[in-house]
C-alpha cells in the first residue's frame, strides 16, 4: 500500500521556503454563528444581521478569532501535520474585515528553524502566515512558532491493530 502525504518533519523545513497552502475555505453564516456562540462572544456585529446592517460594514463581520483559527487550519497539512505543539502566535494583524461568504486562502514563509535545546526528538519552526480572501486582499497576518517532530520520532497514526511497530 502506498502512503499519502505524511507532513513535514523538522528536517524538511528550510528558512525562506514559501508554501502556498492548497485548500481554500468559504466562511458560512453557520460557521460564524456557531464559533461566536461557542466562544461566548456576544458582540451583535457577529450575531445580529439587522444590527450589523446598520454598521459601517453594512453586514455581519466574521469573528476575528475564527479567522485566526481557520487560516491556521488551512496551513496544517504543510506546516504542523507533525507538530508536537503550537508554542505561540505573535504579531497577529487583521488589516481587512472578513465577511460571511468570503473564501480564505493562505501562504506561509519559514522564518526560522532550529533544533530544540532540551528535546532531541523535536525542532522549533517559526513561520509567517498571510491569509487572504478571494479578491487577494490580506485579511490576517501572523507569526506562529511550532514544535515539530524530527524524522524517526513521529508517532504512528495507525490504529494499534495496524501498527507493525507494536510488539506481538
Amino acid at each position: 500500500m502506498e502512503q499519502g502525504w505524511q507532513g513535514r518533519c523538522f528536517e524538511d523545513f528550510t528558512v525562506g521556503a514559501v508554501y502556498d497552502h492548497r485548500t481554500g475555505r468559504t466562511v458560512t453564516t453557520t460557521d460564524n454563528m456557531w464559533f461566536t456562540l461557542l466562544t461566548m462572544n456576544t458582540h451583535p456585529v457577529h450575531l445580529d444581521h439587522a444590527y450589523a446592517a446598520k454598521t459601517e460594514f453594512g453586514r455581519a463581520l466574521v469573528n476575528s478569532t475564527f479567522t485566526l483559527a481557520l487560516v491556521t487550519g488551512i496551513s496544517v497539512a504543510d506546516l504542523s501535520q507533525n507538530a508536537v505543539a503550537n508554542l505561540g502566535w505573535d504579531a497577529v494583524r487583521l488589516p481587512a474585515p472578513v465577511f460571511e461568504g468570503d473564501t480564505l486562502y493562505a501562504r506561509s514563509e519559514v522564518l526560522d528553524a532550529r533544533p530544540s535545546r532540551s528535546r532531541p526528538e523535536v525542532g522549533i519552526v517559526r513561520v509567517r502566515t498571510v491569509g487572504y480572501n478571494q479578491e487577494g486582499t490580506t485579511v490576517i497576518d501572523f507569526e506562529r512558532t511550532i514544535m515539530v517532530y524530527r524524522q524517526g520520532y513521529v508517532p504512528s497514526g495507525k490504529p494499534a491493530w495496524q501498527d507493525s511497530t507494536r510488539e506481538a
